[in-house]
């Protein structure tokens, strides 16, 4: 591996995590291909959620400590919009290809 695949994250990235951080979901848009665990660790004092956006969507964790995680295998291709239910103004996007 090269030192650079470390580097800071942009906007959209490709990956398989992501920060809870300054009441802020990092990166604001992950691509990941289908059959991807994504794990969100948060790094804030206060307690956040992953939670699908509207009914029926796969996420939905239970209120996050700090330095705590919530894990999800995405199958199907698809964006899933996703938010904070605690935080409703922290959203995020993982986008989901084959």
């Amino acid at each position: 591996m090269s030192p650079s695949s470390t580097g800071a994250q942009a906007a959209s990235v490709a990956g398989n995590s992501a920060t809870i951080k300054n009441f802020a979901f990092s990166p604001a848009t992950l691509k990941v291909k289908a059959g991807t665990r994504v794990t969100w660790t948060n790094q804030d004092t206060d307690a956040h959620t992953v939670t699908s956006a509207g009914s029926g969507g796969p996420l939905h964790s239970a209120p996050l400590a700090t330095h705590a995680t919530y894990s999800y295998t995405f199958t199907k291709p698809g964006t899933y919009a996703y938010l904070c239910t605690i935080h409703p103004f922290m959203t995020a996007t993982v986008e989901v290809t084959r």
